[in-house]
């Protein structure tokens, strides 16, 4: 018997330390917030990313169809250096926030409604300076709401909720497909999917805030201005963080690989395959739905299988190296039906990725009274390699061989993007 119960005790999992929110405390799962953070990318990634990778192209297509390519990668770099701040800024500013609303909430809420305001703006914009300007605050409004919102989890979620939490989650960051189907449908009239954009955003803010119900945080503890307390909450997390970095640079690497090929989709189906306007629309959304029935599907079998096996860096590994082989099929052949088999495979590895990635960004981080902070670099890894992505990628089509070079250098940056993830030690 004393053999058996030793062994239970050896096979029972560990809780991190870092937890804010015990197991005890939280002995039913939390439905109401897990439907909120099932629809939080559509807050914030679904209305600029379908914009910033779908419409705006095809507006710049319009406005100035020479320079496009320098346009959107000129746009990227703008919002990558303000991404680069305004993750780490609005995380920390959410960390030391103390209202009758919470820390969070207000960030949230304040950043959906200045990211969809300023979306319609652009579509009101006909000069590319003028528009890359906007869009640089779109980006912050961007990442304040992202920032905050990744670290809800890390506030109010035990550790044995943080998986499923993290499947919804990435099935929400998955299903943001229905919306850039959407998007697809607008390329005749890009300034009125900018408008139907930012509304999809506006509302679902207004409707994740309702659900995830942050309440009154004013009994918390108020941090003394001090030059200690302003380190602690904007600085890079140097002590016990090894392994956070390696996991910042796989995401950053991962997410990159993926954003060189996705970024110009529609150019590199109406320039490298030759697709005219209606059958490049087409095969877009074709893709959007493979995306999201296969992403949805591996997703929602992801997080439960992992955590019964009791496994978060393999899966996260294997399914950005899957990520990075899908490029070699329209590397081989410029056919449609080669980006589809590219959109297949490459949709299980987004699927399996994002189940499983939240929680182990969770588990590696170093101080839970700095989630925010932390949680913004992380983030700030996502937004900054999908904007680096289409600079790398503009760079890569005017230097390198066009269209077909895209695809060995999103393969060789998915590589090593499986290679930092491997090399996480606390985390199996």
């Amino acid at each position: 018997m004393a053999n058996k119960n030793d062994k239970e005790k050896k096979e029972a999992p560990v809780e991190p330390t870092n937890a804010k929110v015990k197991n005890a405390e939280q002995p039913k799962f939390p439905k109401l917030f897990g439907l909120a953070m099932l629809l939080g990318p559509f807050v914030w990634l679904a209305p600029a990313s379908n914009v910033r990778n779908t419409l705006l192209p095809q507006y710049f297509s319009q406005i100035d169809p020479s320079g496009k390519i320098a346009a959107i990668a000129l746009m990227a770099s703008v919002s990558s250096i303000v991404a680069a701040v305004a993750n780490i800024l609005f995380g920390g500013l959410s960390d030391i926030t103390r209202t009758r609303w919470g820390k969070r909430k207000p960030w949230i809420l304040g950043g959906t409604i200045v990211e969809s305001g300023l979306i319609c703006v652009v579509a009101n914009l006909h000069d590319i300076w003028a528009i890359v300007v906007i869009w640089g605050f779109v980006a912050a409004a961007e990442n304040a709401v992202a920032a905050a919102m990744v670290a809800q989890e890390a506030d109010r979620i035990a550790p044995r909720w943080r998986g499923t939490i993290s499947t919804l989650y990435g099935i929400g960051y998955t299903a943001i497909q229905v919306v850039t189907m959407i998007a697809a449908q607008f390329l005749g009239n890009p300034k009125m999917g900018m408008y139907v954009m930012a509304a999809i955003g506006f509302v679902m803010g207004i409707i994740h805030v309702l659900f995830a119900h942050e309440g009154s945080n004013l009994d918390e503890p108020r941090e003394k201005f001090s030059f200690k307390s302003l380190w602690l909450h904007f600085s890079l997390p140097t002590k016990g963080a090894r392994d956070y970095w390696y996991a910042v640079a796989g995401k950053l690497m991962m997410v990159m690989g993926g954003t060189i090929s996705t970024a110009y989709m529609l150019y590199i189906l109406t320039d490298y395959m030759h697709l005219g306007q209606q059958s490049a629309g087409k095969t877009l959304s074709e893709i959007s739905l493979i995306n999201l029935v296969f992403g949805v599907v591996f997703t929602a079998i992801s997080g439960p299988v992992a955590d019964k096996m009791g496994r978060l860096k393999a899966p996260v590994a294997l399914s950005t190296l899957l990520i990075g082989i899908a490029q070699f099929f329209p590397f081989f052949d410029n056919k449609p039906w080669t980006i589809l088999t590219y959109a297949v495979l490459a949709a299980i590895g987004n699927g399996v990725y994002n189940a499983v990635d939240g929680a182990l960004n969770l588990a590696v981080l170093p101080n839970a009274e700095t989630s925010g902070k932390d949680m913004g670099f992380i983030n700030l890894a996502n937004t900054l390699s999908q904007i680096s992505g289409t600079v790398v990628a503009s760079l890569i089509v005017t230097y390198l061989g066009g269209y077909k070079a895209i695809f060995p250098a999103s393969f060789v940056i998915e590589l090593i993007g499986a290679i930092l993830i491997f090399r996480i030690k606390s985390v199996k």
